[in-house]
């Protein structure tokens, strides 16, 4: 069964969320409660911190099941 990718997007980046290669390890949840909210849905709720606060706890992933980029470099691509 094909897994999608989750992308989640406020006005300066977009994140990325690949369940397939997740190792749980609720890092991202522990870190930023406010913005990974392992309850609620969708669990991912870019609104609630600051754009810097985000990429750092993205950066902690272990598993890399977690990226982000800059919505400028979308626009670029496009």
């Amino acid at each position: 069964m094909k897994t999608l990718e989750n992308c989640f997007r406020n006005q300066e980046i977009t994140v990325s969320y690949d369940p397939k290669i997740c190792t749980h390890s609720d890092r991202c949840c522990q870190g930023l409660s406010e913005v990974f909210r392992a309850s609620v849905i969708p669990w991912i709720d870019l609104e609630a911190a600051a754009t810097l606060n985000i990429i750092e706890q993205i950066k902690k992933c272990p598993s890399g099941a977690l990226s982000f980029c800059y919505n400028e470099e979308l626009e670029l691509v496009k």
